[in-house]
């Protein structure tokens, strides 16, 4: 019998807060948190604004020591995983429970930060001297799941699976799988990644994919509206806890939602443009509604990857369309980048936290910035104002270069 999986923790950093709470009452006021760079000198740079996680100081949550032997990205894993194991009140109290334990925490691009400094050090130095002894582990794409699970005790799997910009939603569903089949029984599942340094910005400037709205920041951003500039970077984490029902009621635990269908493809067509036809976007979605036993009716709420640039705007248009047909029409489907940017990896989880809270307040988030309808997006986008209704399933899709397609699917815990 396949086990159910539900969530009894979340934790966020954000540019719009570092916590969830703070968050989320910032995506339902539909505040952006984009604005200028500040991580590095925009001089020469066509593109000079992103969404930064703002007022926050790794010192404050971490022995100082600690946070100078870790990359920024891995700083935001702490703070998200402290706050979902917080709110989970999971302790692993016995060997047992420390072998069943898995942490599969991902990144799109790891410690690219502490990477580009210390490779400019050694350029301009030629001293192999002046390099950090704690590169590797600052590097390493597997160094934020590794920390958690040294934080917590967790002898399961610890390993990051790494799909671009569905990063995030991958590692929740690779998580959600191994518990289902009995490997685990929870696990803190995520992903995180802070990519604002110069070859970031300008390699995807050269793609065509960034906004380059820098005198109106705060309305640079504007999924599906037909006058669209491209995305805006981004930075954070997101971490769920995820649990088998039984052991979650067995310790007491609050129980925010529950997982319930997982769909993962390839597009197998271009490194960096999705396929046009949407076929893998839809397949990824069938799939998690397949899992999940539903039909195109049972959903309430869609949370978008809608990253506002040209291509992935209309795919992810008719993809939905593709699967649910004309109750697509229906569904209210608001993509929150317009408010947090594109964080890559982590945006998936930072979404994935979103769908659980729509359930929980029953409210869907805006997709601000909204301003003229494009023909080829024509859906319901919850323009610029969040929207109180009943919210018992949603679904989070999540979208990456070289053909990455997630979705996943919640339900309210009853």
């Amino acid at each position: 019998m396949t086990r159910r999986v539900v969530v009894t923790g979340m934790g966020l950093v954000t540019p719009l807060g570092n916590n969830v709470q703070d968050s989320w009452d910032a995506i339902i006021a539909g505040k952006c948190g984009v604005g200028p760079i500040t991580h590095f000198d925009t001089t020469n740079f066509l593109v000079k604004i992103a969404a930064e996680v703002k007022n926050f100081k790794p010192e404050d949550y971490m022995p100082a020591k600690e946070a100078r032997r870790r990359d920024r990205y891995q700083h935001y894993v702490y703070v998200a995983a402290k706050e979902a194991l917080a709110q989970s009140g999971l302790e692993l109290t016995t060997e047992e429970m420390r072998d069943r334990t898995g942490v599969i925490v991902g990144s799109s691009v790891g410690g690219v930060e502490s990477y580009y400094r210390n490779a400019n050090t050694l350029f301009t130095t030629n001293d192999p001297r002046r390099i950090t002894p704690f590169g590797i582990p600052m590097i390493m794409v597997n160094g934020g799941s590794d920390m958690v699970s040294i934080m917590i005790g967790a002898r399961g799997p610890s390993y990051t699976p790494i799909s671009a910009c569905a990063t995030g939603a991958d590692c929740i569903g690779h998580a959600f799988d191994l518990i289902r089949a009995g490997r685990i029984d929870r696990a803190v599942a995520g992903g995180a990644d802070a990519p604002i340094i110069p070859i970031g910005v300008a390699a995807f400037d050269r793609v065509g994919a960034c906004s380059r709205q820098n005198d109106d920041p705060q309305h640079a951003i504007r999924p599906f509206d037909k006058n669209r500039t491209g995305l805006a970077f981004s930075e954070g984490a997101g971490v769920l806890v995820l649990e088998e029902l039984e052991a979650a009621k067995a310790r007491g635990a609050t129980i925010w939602g529950e997982l319930i269908g997982y769909g993962s493809t390839s597009d197998a067509y271009h490194s960096t443009a999705p396929d046009p036809e949407a076929t893998g976007a839809a397949a990824a979605i069938r799939l998690a509604m397949q899992q999940a036993n539903i039909s195109p009716s049972d959903i309430d709420y869609i949370n978008a990857h809608g990253t506002a640039t040209a291509l992935n705007d209309p795919m992810e248009t008719k993809a939905v369309k593709a699967v649910l047909g004309e109750h697509a029409y229906k569904i209210p489907m608001s993509s929150t980048k317009s408010m947090t940017g594109h964080a890559m990896g982590a945006t998936a989880a930072f979404e994935a936290v979103f769908a659980l809270l729509s359930i929980r307040d029953n409210v869907a988030p805006p997709t601000i910035n909204y301003e003229t309808p494009d023909p080829e997006c024509d859906l319901d986008y919850v323009p610029n104002l969040a929207r109180e209704m009943p919210i018992d399933i949603a679904m989070s899709n999540s979208f990456g270069f070289g053909g990455h397609n997630v979705s996943l699917i919640f339900r309210r815990f009853a």
